[in-house]
């Protein structure tokens, strides 16, 4: 597995949210930035983009994941 197939996946689970990936082999850092996590809990966002990797996670392709979520606003004002 790599970052370009992870983000792949992700796209395909969520495509209304922007995803950068980084990392490779089982260990990843995911950054998710869209409208979907707006007045989310911190628990309910993680779970979302989880959700889209929970077959791979299950069969040992994913081991690790940093996620961190941001609506467009968000993001922004991280740059």
């Amino acid at each position: 597995m790599d970052a370009a197939t992870v983000k792949a996946l992700l796209q395909n689970h969520m495509p209304e949210c922007e995803f950068r990936v980084q990392g490779e082999g089982a260990n990843y850092d995911i950054t998710a930035i869209g409208d979907v996590f707006e007045g989310l809990r911190p628990v309910k966002k993680q779970q979302l983009v989880y959700a889209a990797l929970s077959d791979e996670i299950a069969e040992g392709s994913i081991h690790a994941v940093n996620i961190r979520t941001f609506t467009p606003e968000q993001w922004q004002q991280q740059a």
